[in-house]
C-alpha cells in the first residue's frame, strides 16, 4: 500500500471490482433481455457472469506475474468475493426496484439508465466494504503483494 491512502486504495479496488461486475452484469442482462428470459433467469446469468469477470480481472495480473493458477484462484476468491457479492446484491435489488427496468428492451433508455444507475449505487455500497477489508489486510490488499502495484 506504499504511499497511497486507504481511501485511494479502497476506491481503486472498488473500481476494479465494479469493472468486472459491470462487464458481467451488462452482458448477462443483454443476453437475458435479448432472449426474452424472465427476471430471475436474467439475474442469475448476470450474477454468474459478474463473478466470472470479476475474478478474471484479478486472476489475469496474478497469472501474468507468475503466480500459478492453483495459487491465484484462492487469492482472487479471497480478495473479491465479498466486494462482488455486495455489488451484486445491491445492483440487482436496484434493477428489481426500478419499475419496468427488467421489462424494458435493449433499445430503451430505461433499460440502460437503470443498469447504469444500479451499477453506480452498487459501487457506492461496495466502497466501505473494500475500505474495511483493505484496512484489515484483506480484500485487494492480499493481491497487491503479488503483482507489485495497485489497481
Amino acid at each position: 500500500m506504499k504511499g497511497r491512502s486507504l481511501d485511494s486504495l479502497a476506491f481503486s479496488a472498488t473500481v476494479h471490482c465494479l469493472t468486472g461486475c459491470a462487464i458481467g452484469e451488462v452482458l448477462g442482462f443483454v443476453i437475458g433481455t435479448a432472449l426474452g428470459w424472465g427476471d430471475w433467469a436474467t439475474i442469475a446469468v448476470a450474477v454468474l457472469l459478474a463473478f466470472v469477470f470479476g475474478y478474471s480481472l484479478t486472476l489475469l495480473p496474478l497469472v501474468r506475474a507468475g503466480v500459478p493458477l492453483a495459487s491465484a484462484l484462492p487469492l482472487a476468491f479471497a480478495s473479491d468475493t465479498l466486494s462482488i457479492a455486495v455489488m451484486e446484491i445491491v445492483d440487482n435489488t436496484v434493477m428489481l426496484l426500478v419499475p419496468g427496468a427488467l421489462d424494458a428492451g435493449l433499445d430503451e433508455i430505461l433499460f440502460w439508465a437503470s443498469l447504469a444507475f444500479s451499477l453506480v449505487v452498487a459501487g457506492v455500497a461496495a466502497f466501505p466494504v473494500n475500505r474495511w477489508l483493505i484496512a484489515r489486510g484483506k480484500g485487494h490488499a492480499v493481491v497487491h503483494a503479488y503483482h507489485g502495484h495497485a489497481h
